[in-house]
């Protein structure tokens, strides 16, 4: 009887409403989540009855359904935090995750290191990235992030880079003397090296100018610091020549003698090399580094790279998603980059709950690299990304929603009083 199948229609799109009705109140729910994308219910009719088979037309709908609830994949405002672990992404990507049930993904970035120095979610599950190799460069590794506890071991200078000026209007009339290096020489400058155990020694560079554009130059440290020396007493560990052009280039540099050989149980005779610019000699053009001009000597830079042991001191994220580590030893090193994932269809992710997405059949497999690369977003550290959920918005389908479900209603108890008349039609 067609009467009763309104009865059915009613019932279907107060199904359908009270559903549409827990997508609102789920968005609702999570207008403070971090990361969560807001979602919708779209309704789908019922087959309907034909009156008239397949002629077309004729037709009496039977009711509705949710046919699906898709996410709204749009932008969350971006809002500056104080925590350093805090990350957020502008534009297309996911965090990628690891933990006891496997690979999720998730735009929440509020990250926190645990006890044994991870980077996790705050369900404890690991976050994912590309690791830097021992020159800390970052590499295609991809691993949990994590930041070592333990002391960072010392490292010997292996390279010394000088920048100078030598005055070419000095004259070649002085003989260095060891014994008052100062007074026998045409400039000096010290500068700072480490051992193969980590501890510093200056080591005193002593200039003269032996011929026109030839200068020799001496490394100098004090006795108590060399193997064999004394306190008090200078001790050279290095000599070489310095040769320039007529315009002022550095032609050559030839390090004669070397003998770096700390006390201390460091390694002894130490491979140091004393740089002092890109030579003519060497292939290079004579322009960067040391100089011979007509002004007054003086060290413009220097560079080397030994360090002594240390710690962690603090550590920080940059908009590329790079963790940097700050040691105790005034180095910094980068340790590892944050790893986003990309999905041809990513409103097909599975909901696992905790902020987190699993990936489906129909989302494809995730696509992983750094941020800005490939179309992924671009990281914001000290950053959250807000909840998409705009609650003028729910509400407004709130009241829609309340509206359709108090019209289906009406259907129903309209259908209850045109039975009722046709029971008494009996009496």
């Amino acid at each position: 009887m067609g009467i009763l199948s309104s009865l059915y229609t009613g019932v279907s799109g107060m199904q359908a409403q009270g559903e549409s009705l827990g997508v609102i109140g789920d968005n609702i729910a999570n207008a403070s989540t971090v990361g969560f994308k807001a979602s919708r219910a779209e309704f789908q009719d019922i087959i309907s009855k034909n009156l008239k088979g397949i002629a077309g037309g004729n037709q009496i709908g039977r009711g509705v359904k949710v046919g699906a609830v898709n996410p709204i994949l749009e932008q969350g405002n971006v809002d500056p935090t104080e925590k350093v672990t805090d990350l957020a992404i502008s534009g297309d990507g996911y965090f990628k995750l690891s933990g006891s049930d496997g690979d999720s993904y998730t735009r929440d970035g509020s990250f926190h290191f645990d006890r044994e120095g991870y980077l996790v979610s705050n369900d404890n599950q690991r976050v994912q990235g590309f690791l830097s190799n021992e020159k800390g460069m970052i590499v295609n590794k991809m691993a949990d992030v994590k930041f070592p506890r333990a002391l960072v071991p010392a490292k010997g200078t292996t390279e010394l880079k000088l920048d100078l000026n030598l005055d070419s209007r000095m004259e070649p009339t002085k003989k260095f003397d060891i014994k008052d290096p100062y007074a026998t020489s045409h400039y000096a400058t010290g500068v700072e090296m480490y051992d193969s155990q980590g501890n510093k020694h200056l080591v005193t560079f002593f200039f003269n100018k032996s011929a026109d554009r030839t200068w020799t130059y001496r490394g100098v440290c004090d006795g108590k610091e060399v193997t064999g020396g004394e306190a008090g007493d200078n001790s050279q560990v290095c000599e070489g020549t310095l040769k320039f052009t007529v315009d002022g280039k550095l032609d050559s540099n030839e390090l004669k003698d070397s003998s770096f050989n700390f006390k201390g149980g460091a390694f002894q005779n130490q491979k140091i090399k004393v740089n002092f610019g890109d030579a003519i000699a060497d292939g290079g053009k004579g322009l960067d580094g040391t100089k011979q001009y007509g002004r007054a000597s003086d060290l413009i830079s220097w560079h080397q790279d030994g360090s002594a042991a240390g710690t962690i001191t603090g550590l920080s994220f940059n908009d590329e998603g790079v963790l940097t580590a700050v040691y105790s030893n005034g180095q910094a090193q980068d340790l590892a980059m944050i790893a986003l994932a990309k999905f041809e269809n990513p409103e097909n992710l599975y909901k696992v709950g905790n902020n987190r997405l699993k990936e489906s059949r129909d989302s494809g497999p995730a696509a992983l690299g750094s941020p800005g690369q490939a179309g992924r977003g671009k990281l914001f550290a000290k950053s959250l990304e807000r909840s998409t959920v705009d609650l003028a918005t729910e509400f407004v389908r709130m009241i829609q929603g309340q509206r359709g479900f108090q019209a289906n209603a009406k259907t129903i108890t309209t259908t209850d009083q045109l039975l009722e008349e046709v029971i008494q039609l009996k009496r």
